[in-house]
């Protein structure tokens, strides 16, 4: 009985934090979690019918690292500390890619800030008030997720923030977590256990961002050992199929990534220590040829 309530308490003290870090749009990421965790006995049991984790492509894990052919289409964003540039998985995310370069032909990122920065986690922005609350997507209404279970949230993903399913728009985010602090799959296996035994009960109380182990592969583990990044995001391997759309990989400039997330920040609105004491912003993004060099 000691040890169940050690495991328990483990579970509890992990879930605050992973729930901490969830990347949400048009919310705070403590609403987007408890408004998850309100709706979870639906999600719970058409988790396994989801469709929006889209079929495998034959693609190896991790291939997402590779360099994109000579004249494919990146993004390029040129911010205030530095330009990082982007490869598109357009076959992976064609609805999310779609709007993403469709929003950056209309000049709509242009000048729009780094709202949300929290280092060793992530950098997010894409939000023309920037606060977090706004942003849409080039249809002007939100748009599905689209999960890939070979597209993954290692470190220099670029994924949608949102505010819970199918809630996409215009804000996105950058994985900027490393290597420096081992990712603990035994907690995650414990956890696993314990969701196994009572699905519902156990989303209700710690929330939905756990992986279903039964999914996590060696190869999976090995990415992010060797990458970083945040696998609690990844909705292809979620206990109810939550999460956020991989969409790009930065291709160069993660030291001006990693710099953007180290900048001072202060509280936001809602008291997250996460807002940047000083003004962090796109200065102009756009979609360009690739060049081998």
């Amino acid at each position: 009985m000691h040890r169940s309530k050690q495991v328990i308490g483990m579970i509890a003290l992990l879930a605050m934090a992973l729930n901490f870090t969830a990347c949400s749009g048009g919310s705070t990421a403590s609403q987007a979690s408890s408004s998850a965790s309100s709706a979870v006995s639906s999600a719970a049991s058409q988790a396994s019918d989801d469709g929006r984790i889209r079929p495998d492509d034959g693609k190896k894990l991790g291939y997402q690292l590779d360099k994109p052919a000579n004249g494919e289409e990146i993004a390029v964003l040129t911010t205030n500390m530095g330009v990082i540039k982007l490869r598109l998985f357009p076959q992976a995310a064609p609805k999310t890619v779609e709007n993403f370069k469709g929003l950056i032909k209309k000049g709509y990122y242009n000048g729009v800030t780094f709202h949300r920065v929290i280092n060793d986690f992530m950098i997010q922005s894409g939000d023309p008030k920037g606060d977090g609350t706004g942003g849409e997507s080039i249809w002007n209404k939100p748009f599905a997720d689209e999960f890939n279970a070979n597209l993954v949230n290692i470190r220099g993903s670029v994924s949608m923030a949102n505010a819970g399913k199918d809630t996409n728009g215009s804000q996105f985010f950058i994985n900027q977590r490393g290597t420096k602090e081992a990712i603990d799959w035994n907690s995650y296996q414990q956890a696993f256990g314990v969701y196994k035994q009572s699905p519902e009960a156990f989303v209700q109380q710690y929330g939905t961002y756990w992986l279903d182990m039964d999914k996590v592969t060696d190869a999976y583990k090995d990415l992010y050992k060797k990458y970083g990044g945040n696998p609690n995001l990844d909705g292809a391997y979620s206990i109810v199929e939550k999460g956020h759309t991989v969409f790009a990989q930065v291709l160069e400039g993660m030291d001006v990534v990693d710099k953007i997330a180290a900048v001072p920040v202060a509280e936001n609105d809602q008291g997250e220590k996460s807002k940047p004491a000083s003004k962090v912003s796109i200065q102009k993004a756009e979609i360009v040829p690739y060049k081998s060099k």
